[in-house]
């Protein structure tokens, strides 16, 4: 269950951001205070930035549902087996179509869930987007190439389309596997990975991309992308033979189900120390919200998509829903900024496609 938050007093004056930051909220029925931490305006202020507005829009990110067929401990989406009605119909998608489209700069469409695959309309859309000679991502959770017979015939179907397939596997082995995605989790992405393989994902000269997702597995930040990402390499191949591209070390945003594990685990305040003192002004001009626009199941518009997960919409009022996309004035836009912004900027950074410093 997503976590409500109310706001119970945030000290302000004049309407200008404070020094420091005390807010109290009631969590799971906890009183939570997000004590001396500097609002994230006041930080990238601090860094020379006033505002953050986008570049032109390069990735159409679309959350095509959040029905899934795990119930991953980490995830922000809080997707599962039971969001059987939060799928994107065919109407949005076909109207997804024609902004794409429509927007020279769209370069590749990134198709996310939930596990997407399970959209009806998935096989679909990903034709239309070939069709339109764009870049297709589907962010794969793995399992769901061996979850059911019907789901068998994807590697080679991904593969026809030159699909990139990003995929996230927490660890190279069992135990830390399971215990982050659910058991059985971890022998059931092996065999995924060996599927794609098989079509040649992950093997040179093919072009087909396989990239791995790594998430930490408590209230840490990711340790080197490179560094990870030889040992992933390493292992996978010494131990199952797989072969891969590249890993993406991603920051565990304190939102949904994280939030939750913090909470529990009486984590949120240290973490969140953690994410400020880790701030590094050089991650902001290569933050992914700038050449990106989120597009939730329902057809609403974010600036990323762990703001779609908060419900922050853009900050264009009349542009908030693909029903009045107008790409010129989300080009004008101010991005929406909160506290949770703090994971993409700790450390190198992290964005949908990993480090960004």
């Amino acid at each position: 269950m997503a976590i409500k938050q109310k706001t119970k007093s945030l000290s302000a004056t004049d309407n200008k951001l404070s020094d420091t930051f005390f807010q109290l909220r009631v969590l799971n029925g906890k009183e939570i205070v997000d004590a001396k931490f500097t609002p994230f305006e006041e930080k990238i202020a601090e860094s020379g930035y006033q505002k953050l507005q986008p570049v032109p829009l390069e990735i159409f990110q679309i959350n095509i549902g959040k029905l899934c067929n795990q119930t991953c401990a980490h995830c922000h989406v809080d997707a599962g087996p039971d969001k059987k009605t939060e799928n994107m119909s065919k109407e949005t998608l076909e109207r997804c179509l024609e902004i794409i489209a429509s927007v020279p700069s769209i370069t590749t469409v990134d198709i996310t869930g939930g596990a997407p695959e399970m959209n009806p309309h998935f096989r679909w859309f990903v034709e239309e987007c070939s069709k339109l000679g764009k870049q297709v991502i589907d962010r794969c959770n793995l399992t769901i190439i061996v979850a059911n017979k019907k789901y068998n015939d994807l590697p080679e179907f991904l593969a026809k389309h030159n699909v990139q397939v990003v995929s996230s596997l927490p660890y190279f082995s069992k135990s830390r596997t399971d215990n982050q995605r659910g058991d059985g989790v971890f022998e059931d992405s092996i065999k995924a990975l060996k599927m794609l393989n098989a079509v040649g994902y992950g093997k040179e000269g093919t072009g087909l991309k396989l990239d791995l997702v790594y998430n930490p597995s408590g209230a840490f930040l990711p340790s080197s992308q490179e560094q990870l990402q030889s040992e992933f390499k390493r292992q996978l191949k010494r131990k199952f033979d797989i072969d891969f591209n590249s890993l993406y070390a991603i920051t565990n945003l304190p939102i949904s189900r994280f939030l939750d594990y913090l909470i529990q685990t009486d984590n949120y305040e240290d973490y969140m120390q953690l994410l400020v003192e880790a701030y590094n002004p050089a991650t902001v001009m290569g933050l992914m919200c700038r050449n990106t626009i989120s597009v939730s199941w329902d057809g609403y518009l974010y600036d990323c998509d762990f703001n779609q997960m908060l419900d922050l919409k853009v900050a264009t009022k009349d542009s908030q829903h693909i029903d009045h996309f107008n790409i010129d004035k989300l080009q004008q836009r101010d991005i929406v900024l909160n506290q949770h912004c703090y994971g993409c900027t700790a450390g190198a950074g992290s964005s949908c496609g990993g480090e960004i410093a």
